[in-house]
């Protein structure tokens, strides 16, 4: 039987009068990509955040490989992607790269190997010389993601990691997310993007505050007898 790697058990949260969680449950194996997918607002962001003890929930537990969050001594264990990219615009994308390898705390004869890594995995290695200030926003997600993959964490934690990403890159990101996983890590990861839910292993699908729907893509397709997880969710929401 696989480990637990998150583990949130009735976690609920609200910011002044809106509740935002109402009773979060959702586990994330060992091995295992899960996806949360619902519509802005629907408390997905905060989930993570609970996730990583950077929000304290009103209720509930929220524990990252068994231990309770927030737990500093974990985040050397966790690539972490937020929503909004916190890079230095002065710096180089490989002066990035390097400050937070070492924050990682990846040794100095390792760290070429690693940046030239994941800069091929997001196709920044032709860029890797050039000033943060003058990539584009896609750019800038491709770097962000390849400072969350550095170190190869034990647990990887993203937020939209492939919004304003071309399909392409996006295919060859879902390859190393695939191999990551096939290595024993574990994935949790938000996307609007209907097609990355059909590749992960299991789907929550969130809405109000709930996990209304959480199961592997092929059984949420069968149960809601629909030929996709987009038609999934817009069932479960009650859409036409």
């Amino acid at each position: 039987m696989n480990k637990s790697i998150i583990e949130l058990k009735n976690i609920a949260k609200s910011f002044g009068k809106q509740n935002v969680l109402k009773n979060i449950n959702l586990n994330v194996q060992q091995g295992q990509i899960v996806g949360l997918i619902g519509p802005s607002g629907s408390g997905k962001s905060t989930i993570i955040k609970i996730a990583l003890g950077m929000e304290v929930a009103d209720k509930g537990i929220a524990k990252i490989f068994e231990a309770k969050m927030p737990n500093r001594k974990l985040l050397s264990k966790i690539g972490y992607m937020a929503q909004t990219d916190a890079l230095y615009m002065t710096l180089t994308g490989f002066e990035n790269l390097k400050f937070y390898a070492k924050m990682k705390g990846i040794k100095s004869s390792e760290l070429q190997l690693q940046i030239g890594h994941v800069a091929e995995v997001v196709d920044l290695k032709d860029a890797l010389n050039k000033r943060v200030e003058g990539y584009s926003g896609g750019m800038m997600r491709r770097l962000s993601l390849g400072i969350a993959l550095l170190g190869n964490p034990k647990l990887l934690i993203l937020d939209e990691p492939t919004v304003g990403i071309d399909p392409a890159l996006r295919r060859k990101i879902w390859r190393e997310l695939k191999r990551i996983k096939n290595n024993g890590q574990s994935i949790l990861i938000t996307t609007h993007v209907m097609d990355e839910a059909e590749q992960v292993d299991e789907v929550a699908l969130i809405l109000d505050g709930n996990v209304i729907a959480l199961d592997s893509p092929k059984n949420l397709k069968r149960q809601y007898d629909v030929p996709s997880i987009e038609d999934v969710f817009l069932k479960a929401e009650g859409a036409e």
